[in-house]
């Protein structure tokens, strides 16, 4: 079943002749960097009055219900025909699927958004962003390893650049204020987070080929948002919400989580965890743009050199690879 899936994603992300253009995936995965990217600033002004377990199971579930809501509308296929997938899928839900699933809401669900919260309220937002980044690292190092995800020499120089130029955006070439503000345990845990993304990244790949994305991303939001729940109900944690923090919520997890998991998922389909994940990163520069207009915080002239640097980069991953054709006339 494996190797099946496997041909899927190869005959999706090759085969351009027919359906969508892959450049659909990087556009893709470029909102939904945009969608996640400015949540970070608005968690970092939600934290002050809500705790970070309640920020992310509230959104997760909120995320959830949007997008079951919209699985569930008449005529979705006229608001989602983009979405479909392909005629030799699997139609029918198998024990393997099942286990996917709760995999996926257990690591992208549960784990990843709380530790990442909870490392955002225990260190600085800029080491946050630096370390949000090591997603993309570690998404590659496992669809290199298991998945067997291969690129061209190009791709990997475009994720080169795209890396560096993450890391020169989120610090300003300025590691030693980073060293001296940062947070030990709060770096950990949003290395943690970014780990357990890597796993959900490529996990959600092998679903999405087989499952309706808004099925999978309903079904992840609510079940991951939910067991959260529960957890920080279990812990006595009081739930107090102004109308503000609830606006806001409700925003998050419509936006952030709901159209932001189902661009992701899309673009998985499309174009494979390896450049999904790397894309995706580009959420560091959406959130430095939020924060300046925002929280007023300046970028600099090595911030914007750097923005410029990973949109160049992108544009390098989206050129299509060449097609050969062999002349089969007779001479």
């Amino acid at each position: 079943m494996y190797v099946a899936q496997k041909t899927i994603v190869v005959d999706r992300r090759e085969g351009r002749g027919q359906g969508m253009s892959h450049h659909w995936g990087y556009v893709a995965a470029l909102c939904s960097a945009l969608l996640f990217g400015v949540s970070t600033t608005v968690n970092k002004m939600l934290l002050e009055s809500v705790s970070p377990l309640t920020i992310a199971s509230l959104t997760y579930v909120i995320g959830g219900i949007f997008l079951g809501t919209v699985n569930f509308l008449p005529k979705k296929a006229n608001l989602v025909s983009w979405l479909k997938l392909p005629s030799n899928t699997t139609t029918e839900p198998t024990r393997k699927d099942g286990v996917l699933l709760l995999l996926i809401a257990l690591f992208g669900g549960v784990l990843a958004p709380s530790l990442n919260l909870l490392g955002l309220n225990n260190t600085t937002a800029v080491s946050t962003a630096l370390l949000g980044n090591t997603e993309a690292l570690f998404t590659i190092a496992i669809a290199f390893v298991f998945l067997g995800e291969r690129g061209r020499p190009k791709d990997y120089a475009a994720m080169a650049l795209l890396i560096i130029g993450a890391v020169i955006l989120t610090t300003n070439l300025n590691l030693q204020q980073i060293r001296s503000t940062g947070t030990f345990l709060g770096n950990v845990l949003v290395v943690l987070a970014a780990f357990c993304w890597g796993i959900d990244n490529n996990l959600s790949q092998v679903l999405s080929v087989k499952r309706s994305l808004l099925q999978v991303g309903s079904l992840k939001g609510i079940i991951g948002g939910g067991l959260l729940f529960a957890v920080v109900s279990l812990y006595g944690v009081r739930i107090v919400l102004s109308t503000f923090a609830i606006s806001w919520l409700l925003i998050l997890g419509v936006f952030s989580v709901g159209l932001s998991l189902l661009f992701f998922l899309f673009s998985l389909q499309q174009i494979g965890a390896m450049r999904t994940g790397v894309i995706f990163s580009t959420g560091s520069l959406f959130g430095a743009v939020t924060a300046f207009f925002v929280l007023r915080e300046p970028i600099g002239l090595m911030q914007a050199l750097a923005g410029c640097l990973m949109l160049i980069a992108i544009y390098v991953l989206a050129i299509p690879k060449k097609q050969t054709h062999k002349n089969t006339s007779a001479p």
